[in-house]
């Protein structure tokens, strides 16, 4: 592999430093990433209107937990490359065995994305009406949901791969790249938005198949940079084979990740069946706008956790909790202070925002207002418990990482069954950043706790 110039070899830079040289590259991909759902809200909401912004956000729930599969693949197969590198500065394993773990690894998650791929696609197939009508979907909303999904139920591997690769060439010491290949899916991604959507009047079928394309050129680019010379990997088939071992533990590492996807897909997916219940399909449109401009911040959260995480890993594996614990510090008071600038933005203009997705529906742009006022003000705190996510991740802590996962998503569900009942609407648009709160109280001592036993104690961070 890459003659790799770990973060420890840094020994005369800032953990500062370190820590921008991976997050900017991971940051800059993950909101080009949510680009491909931004670009497809706005040009929907100006072409379409709100009845195409509940369609596709009751599209967007399901085609999430594919999105989310490759991100375990991803993220579970990323922290092992980085954790065996870390290791190998320790223990000085030649070139040979290490060339045999990545081949295991690199095999193990591509048959990991063919098998989910195709058995989603089967599955998809016979129950993706089913899932839409449980959001509450009729109507024309209904049908436009199934033009979006549509196109989706065969092409799931590519969905999937397109997810995952990035975070595999990031882990390959080939961060801007990684970035490249998502910035060149956004962008074939908007040009197809303009050409079937608006040129060829294809409403949400064209979006749909825009992102497809998109996924499906990030996909083949993805693959040949593995076999181009811009990576040390070197192909033997001797030891390209699918392990299960490995492919256990890929998904072990990476599940927390996915249930974070799994999260978001379930709470939408609940928000607008309640928000039909108590509302129409103009609050889930409204809904669908705070959607994105919550997912904007959500995806910088994320590509710092994912920008943190190979650095820790590698603190890890080199046993250097002190420098584990500098990096998350680090990470945390940007992603919050990201979080409060957002929050404050949106409150300040939120006309000209909205207006991006829709500027002459006079109801909309209110119930969106609404919206950002009483659902995004704890937002910065979810951004927090995502960190908390991928730290415990990246220290080979997998379990932890998951049960805060899916504690993340349990903990809003006595919230959406309570606060609607008493407040209506406006219960519902409250039931998040509740539940946010609730879970940072939680969250936030057990990583510090386990920050702090690992320095003092000078044993490993898996057995703090």
């Amino acid at each position: 592999m890459h003659s790799y110039q770990s973060p420890s070899d840094q020994t005369s830079s800032s953990i500062s430093r370190t820590f921008w040289r991976y997050a900017i590259p991971s940051v800059a991909a993950m909101l080009v990433n949510g680009l491909y759902q931004i670009v497809d809200g706005i040009f929907i909401g100006q072409y379409v209107g709100y009845q195409g912004l509940a369609g596709i956000n009751m599209a967007w729930p399901i085609i999430y937990i594919f999105a989310g599969i490759g991100l375990m693949i991803g993220m579970g197969s990323g922290s092992l490359l980085s954790i065996n590198r870390g290791e190998n500065s320790l223990t000085g394993d030649d070139k040979k065995l290490v060339s045999t773990k990545v081949n295991n690894t690199l095999a193990s998650a591509l048959l990991l994305v063919i098998g989910f791929g195709l058995i989603g696609s089967i599955v998809l197939n016979l129950s993706v009406d089913t899932l839409l009508l449980m959001q509450g979907g009729s109507g024309q909303t209904l049908l436009m949901a199934q033009q979006y999904t549509t196109p989706f139920t065969w092409s799931l591997v590519f969905t999937i791969l397109a997810a995952a690769i990035p975070i595999l060439v990031r882990n390959d010491e080939s961060p801007n790249i990684a970035t490249g290949l998502m910035v060149m899916g956004a962008c074939l991604n908007i040009v197809l938005d303009y050409l079937l959507i608006v040129q060829f009047n294809m409403a949400l079928q064209g979006a749909a198949i825009a992102t497809i394309s998109a996924q499906i050129s990030v996909s083949i680019l993805g693959i040949g940079y593995f076999i181009s010379s811009k990576t040390d990997f070197k192909f033997n088939a001797s030891a390209f084979i699918f392990s299960p071992k490995l492919a256990g533990k890929i998904m072990i590492l990476g599940a927390s990740s996915f249930v974070m996807y799994l999260y978001t897909s379930f709470v939408f997916a609940l928000h607008n069946r309640l928000f039909m219940e108590y509302g129409s399909s103009l609050t889930v449109g409204a809904f669908a706008i705070v959607g994105y401009l919550m997912v904007l911040y959500y995806f910088v959260a994320e590509g710092l956790g994912e920008g943190m995480q190979p650095p820790v890993s590698f603190f890890f594996g080199a046993r250097e909790p002190k420098n584990i614990k500098r990096m998350f510090q680090l990470a945390a008071k940007v992603s919050i202070s990201a979080g409060l600038l957002w929050v404050l933005i949106l409150n300040l203009f939120p006309e000209a925002i909205i207006g991006l997705f829709n500027s002459e529906d006079r109801a909309l742009m209110t119930e969106t207002i609404v919206g950002i006022q009483l659902h995004l003000f704890a937002m910065f705190l979810d951004g927090f418990v995502v960190l908390a996510i991928m730290y415990f991740m990246a220290v080979n802590q997998g379990g932890r990482s998951l049960w805060i996962s899916v504690g993340n998503m349990v903990v809003q569900l006595p919230f959406l069954f309570i606060l609607p009942k008493v407040f209506g609407i406006n219960g519902v648009w409250l039931a998040m950043p509740v539940s946010n709160l609730v879970i940072f109280a939680v969250v936030a001592p057990m990583v510090w706790r386990h920050l702090n036993s690992a320095i003092e104690s000078g044993r490993e961070l898996s057995t703090a």
